[in-house]
């Protein structure tokens, strides 16, 4: 069995993400939210709460945790995860920043997907 090597698409500058605020990769199986910190900090979920499927990226960014706006449950940033007493789990992409760019690591298919669609820089 080998292992793939992840496939990092380029999103966007750190700029064009808000900070405390978030930006949406438009993908055929599903958005991506982008989340900027007030310290900088990127992170990437599927824009779908997992509670009732509200947009995470409409929610309120507060430390590394995003806060959905349909019944407010709480996101933590870092893993997807629902903060207890809540229980669920959004998919998580890693992300890298290079020299102020953003890239979200996708598979081999949903990068061949999303590159059609990335908002150019």
């Amino acid at each position: 069995m080998t292992l793939s090597q992840p496939i990092w698409l380029h999103v966007c500058d750190v700029g064009a993400i808000p900070r405390l605020g978030s930006r949406v990769l438009p993908h055929p199986s599903g958005d991506i939210a982008l989340f900027r910190t007030e310290s900088d900090k990127v992170f990437a979920l599927r824009d779908q709460c997992p509670h009732k499927g509200g947009a995470l990226s409409l929610g309120i960014v507060h430390g590394e945790k995003v806060t959905c706006p349909l019944h407010a449950w709480n996101i933590d940033l870092t893993t997807g995860h629902a903060c207890a007493p809540d229980v669920g789990c959004a998919q998580r992409f890693a992300v890298r920043i290079d020299a102020g760019e953003v890239y979200v690591s996708l598979d081999e298919a949903m990068s061949a997907e999303a590159s059609a669609i990335a908002a150019p820089a």
